[in-house]
Formats: C-alpha cells, sequence, structure tokens
C-alpha cells in the first residue's frame, strides 16, 4: 500500500483592498479576494477595532474566496484604515468619508 501526502499549498492574496472616497451617508465596499478556500480566522478592523456583521457592517464570503466588507450609511468618523486578515495574509486600504458641501 502507497500511501502519497501532498503538502497543501498556502493561501494568498489575488486581489487586495483598494482605497475608497464615499460621501456621508453612502456605502463603502472593500472586497479581497484569496487564491483558494479554508483560511481560518478571517477577520475585518477599521482603525485597528474588528468589525462583526450587523445591520451597519455587512461582512460577507463568496466560495471562501472573495471577503467583502460594506460598510453602511458612512459617518465622517468611519475615516480610516480598513484591515483584511485571514490567516497571516493581510491587506489594508483607506477609507476616506467626505462631508458634503452646502456652498456652490
Amino acid at each position: 500500500l502507497l500511501l502519497l501526502c501532498y503538502a497543501e499549498e498556502a493561501a494568498v492574496l489575488v486581489s487586495g483592498l483598494k482605497n475608497t472616497d464615499v460621501f456621508v451617508g453612502e456605502s463603502a465596499t472593500f472586497t479581497c479576494q484569496l487564491s483558494h478556500p479554508g483560511v481560518k480566522n478571517v477577520q475585518w478592523w477599521l482603525d485597528g477595532s474588528p468589525l462583526h456583521n450587523n445591520f451597519v457592517t455587512e461582512i460577507s464570503e463568496q466560495d471562501g474566496i472573495i471577503h467583502t466588507l460594506t460598510l453602511n450609511d458612512v459617518a465622517c468618523h468611519d475615516s480610516g484604515t480598513v484591515t483584511f486578515r485571514a490567516g497571516s495574509l493581510t491587506s489594508s486600504a483607506k477609507l476616506l468619508v467626505k462631508g458634503i458641501s452646502l456652498l456652490e
């Protein structure tokens, strides 16, 4: 009996986060793509604080490969650094929330 063991190839980031500018009250969406599913300890952060799925923060994944964060109804204080972590992989991008000028 011959048993063959293959080392599982480590996942890599295929596509990282991109800086995003939105206006107050809009939604900001960030997407990260991994090379393959099965990566443990996936977490989203905003300025060092962990984010959780709720009515303002939508966290989803598709096929374990495409991970998406949507921040709804953003305010100026939401501006900061968004970070995606999956195992030892990390990607970060800036979120800039712009106020609406009443001057024309």
